[in-house]
């Protein structure tokens, strides 16, 4: 059996060939399929099949995807470009006969109002219709995406975001790549939605979090949507991305990132990792 796994070079994608490994998966039967073989070459030398793919290059992703048997779809992160991208590599799948694709999507992602979720809804879509085999992988937060609030916590007292007293159900990245490597080692998935997250806290819970993490007393800051955006953006982040993070913040006030279906920790078997071991990691 050959499994390959998209956007290989990146963090999720890595992880979840070393999970593979893990699990007992040859190096010689997974495939890494990545944008610039030099970012991989640690891969290749392990013996991982490099291939390399843009998902802009239709041509390219069916050259990479021969002979595969199994595909981790891992979402593009160009915003606004997800959908085409994610068409390419379905299309490829299709037309290679790839059996069985699991996709990395986001938490209630056929309902989310998220701004984020739209390109996976209309991926999951593509999914249903393309007749493959699937299984979506509606990943919650990384613990991970908040090292950056760490910092700024550790320099003002404050964790600043606009999530009200919603619930956020993060996890480390690694777990996320161990459920991967379950979904795709083992049998019984076709057609499963798989809601991931683990432990839950508010954003007043996370501060307290960080507090511990950076040895100073922390306090949420809950901002309008807007006002966050705006402190986002005067840190450096480009406009565009600042309104999509406060808009996910602004999500966390009604729902749209907090689970407790308790899926993760059944497809890993052990408890999820917790923000005040994974954050600043």
């Amino acid at each position: 059996m050959t499994i390959a796994v998209t956007g290989a070079a990146g963090q999720l994608g890595r992880l979840t060939i070393a999970a593979l490994r893990a699990r007992g998966i040859a190096a010689g039967d997974i495939v890494a399929v990545v944008r610039d073989a030099a970012k991989a070459a640690d891969l290749a030398a392990d013996g991982v099949q490099v291939r390399v793919a843009d998902y802009a290059d239709a041509a390219a992703l069916r050259d990479a995807l021969a002979g595969v048997d199994k595909l981790l779809l891992v979402s593009g992160s160009e915003v606004g470009q997800r959908l085409p991208q994610h068409t390419n590599i379905i299309d490829a799948a299709k037309a290679t006969g790839v059996a069985f694709i699991a996709y990395t999507s986001i938490l209630h992602a056929a309902t989310s109002p998220l701004i984020l979720a739209g390109e996976h809804k209309a991926t999951e879509e593509l999914l249903a219709a393309s007749g493959i085999d699937h299984a979506l992988l509606r990943n919650g937060w990384y613990w991970e995406n908040y090292d950056s609030s760490a910092a700024a916590a550790a320099a003002t007292g404050a964790l600043f975001g606009s999530a009200g007293a919603g619930r956020v159900a993060g996890a480390a990245r690694e777990d996320f790549a161990e459920a991967a490597a379950t979904v795709l080692t083992t049998e019984g998935h076709a057609g499963a939605v798989y809601e991931l997250g683990g432990e839950r806290l508010t954003y007043t819970e996370l501060a307290e979090v960080l507090s511990g993490i950076v040895g100073v007393p922390v306090t949420y800051k809950d901002l309008p949507k807007e006002e966050y955006a705006t402190i986002l953006e005067n840190a450096g982040v480009p406009a565009q991305f600042a309104a999509v993070l406060a808009d996910s913040d602004a999500g966390i006030a009604v729902g749209a990132l907090d689970t407790d279906s308790g899926d993760l920790e059944r497809l890993i078997g052990r408890r999820a990792t917790p923000a005040a071991e994974a954050i600043g990691a």
